[in-house]
């Protein structure tokens, strides 16, 4: 599977890239409503759909399947992409073609989950969607226990329940230099101030870091953000957050030793 060339009588090893510029002069096109500038750029894409079903692989499912729902995925992320937020598309679409992977495994998993929770689930994941479109944020679970009138245990229950189990080694996208892993997506609430101090003084480290680092370091660890949230905010990639963040956490280290 990992050395198959032709999925879904696609030619991988033929896949186009584009760069930055064409994918930005596609997207002004595709929101005008021109579909061949709508084709060109799905096929641009192609190989990020690849990249993120890599992970899925080893399991038993077919790679023209998951190609398939990846590129559902893909298709999504090109529908509801906000040209006017300062976000690159792969950073966007990622989290969507692995939402609609995860959801295709759910539905044909052989471990089952009772109709009411996995109905339950499915609505919580529609409201937050629905949600994060139109206000550029998830909904916190009080809001979506309050909409849909049910508790917050419910909703956590639920989507625990078809959840796979997954390292938090485990890569979910490679940006052709390095990978991003499933923990650089977790927030960490338990990294407080209080904790960091405890163990190191930590004010003599961070004030050697160059300033993009430091707001790095303490969005991630002392504010809980995800990188991908940070990346929105500070207008630069996932992959950069993850690198940036490292690179400093590395200088902290050598400080302490």
């Amino acid at each position: 599977m990992l050395n198959k060339v032709e999925i879904c009588g696609v030619n991988t090893s033929k896949l186009p890239l584009l760069s930055k510029e064409e994918k930005d002069e596609l997207f002004i096109k595709i929101k005008a409503g021109d579909e061949e500038a709508r084709n060109k750029f799905i096929n641009g894409n192609l190989r990020l759909v690849l990249s993120v079903i890599q992970r899925f692989y080893g399991r038993g499912e077919n790679a023209d399947d998951l190609f398939q729902v990846g590129c559902v995925g893909l298709i999504k992320a090109i529908d509801n992409f906000d040209l006017s937020q300062n976000v690159q598309f792969s950073t966007y679409a990622v989290p969507m073609i692995i939402g609609e992977v995860k959801r295709y495994l759910r539905d044909n998993n052989s471990i089952r989950v009772s109709r009411s929770i996995r109905d339950l689930a499915y609505k919580v994941i529609q409201f937050k969607e629905k949600y994060t479109k139109e206000n550029g944020k998830e909904p916190k679970v009080e809001e979506i226990a309050k909409e849909l009138e049910v508790t917050k245990e419910d909703i956590v229950f639920s989507l625990d329940a078809i959840q796979d189990p997954l390292s938090l080694q485990e890569p979910i996208y490679n940006n052709g230099t390095e990978n991003i892993y499933l923990m650089d997506q977790v927030k960490d609430n338990k990294n407080t101030d209080e904790m960091w101090a405890e163990k190191i003084t930590i004010k003599g480290a961070m004030d050697k870091l160059n300033e993009k680092e430091r707001m790095i370091i303490n969005k991630r660890f002392f504010d809980g953000r995800t990188q991908m949230e940070v990346a929105e905010e500070i207008g630069i990639s996932q992959a950069q957050v993850s690198r940036l963040e490292k690179t400093a956490i590395q200088h902290i280290k050598r400080l302490y030793k």
